[in-house]
């Protein structure tokens, strides 16, 4: 089991939010409107862990050590929500997310294969973690820059724990688990191409709900993420070149083969769909809004 160590590891460098925050250095100068309505939409977007708990809990009933590891990712995910919400609760209570605003983003997902919505959101933590980097560097507050930082080391763990269990499936589920990889990983990897964020919260999850079937349709203001992006934290070319370089570098170590751009990890994926006796066309594992 992976659980017991993994809950040693986040143990022991988990951040205290009374103690490890530097609310003493807020800085009111340094915070706009524009940057503090962003941190509320980041903070119910981090609540959106719930539904993906409850959906990684349904579709893992047959593996106890990943759904225990959950309790630790969940705690960790909810506490990212809670402490944008507190920095707001200080500093600006008005934006403070109300518990209908936070209760929007709880909805059903619908069930997919376990293997690739575990490297969906491998892939999710790595473009989560630079995100929050360039959000750390975009905001000019001190406490709120801090907040951030913390944020993206977080991500950057849960990243190498889900990291763990995708070297344990492989070891397990042997050629299922790779091709399951190799396909996302393909998607993932190829943001670049797409007009939208290729994230776990901007893709269609529910098509009973369709068209606020994703985590950020039902945000406040839809249109958010882009302009989070796009436009304030100027998440470039530059920036989403280094996510695809950490999901090339991991699929190599994870697959043990050298992929050094999306073109080779997918002629990857085919010669292990060819060798599964699959078509080599990459289905559509879920769409960008």
């Amino acid at each position: 089991m992976l659980y017991p160590e993994l809950f040693k590891q986040l143990e022991s460098v988990r951040w205290d939010m009374e103690n490890d925050i530097p609310w003493a250095s807020f800085e009111a100068k340094h915070l706009s409107d524009e940057q503090a309505t962003t941190i509320k939409m980041n903070a119910i977007t981090e609540w959106a862990a719930l539904p993906a708990t409850e959906m990684f809990l349904r579709d893992n009933r047959g593996d106890s050590d990943f759904s225990a590891f959950m309790s630790i990712w969940f705690f960790e995910e909810q506490k990212h929500s809670l402490v944008l919400m507190e920095y707001l609760r200080r500093f600006r209570p008005d934006l403070v997310p109300t518990e209908e605003e936070l209760h929007n983003v709880r909805f059903e997902f619908d069930p997919a294969p376990a293997l690739e919505t575990l490297m969906l959101h491998f892939c999710g933590e790595i473009r989560l973690n630079h995100w929050y980097r360039r959000a750390s560097e975009w905001h000019t507050e001190p406490v709120i820059k801090a907040i951030y930082g913390r944020l993206s080391q977080d991500e950057a763990r849960h990243g190498g724990a889900y990291l763990k269990y995708m070297k344990r499936a492989i070891q397990t589920c042997g050629i299922e688990a790779k091709s399951a990889f190799a396909k996302v990983g393909v998607l993932m990897a190829s943001a670049r191409r797409t007009a939208q964020a290729l994230h776990p919260t901007n893709l269609h999850v529910n098509k009973a709900l369709f068209p606020r079937d994703t985590v950020q349709s039902r945000l406040p203001n839809p249109e958010w993420l882009e302009h989070w992006l796009d436009k304030q934290i100027d998440f470039d070319a530059t920036w989403e070149t280094k996510v695809v370089d950490r999901i090339l570098h991991n699929m190599s170590l994870l697959l043990e083969r050298s992929f050094g751009t999306v073109q080779e990890l997918n002629k990857y994926r085919k010669e292990l769909a060819r060798e599964m006796g699959l078509a080599p066309d990459v289905p559509a594992l879920a769409k960008p809004v």
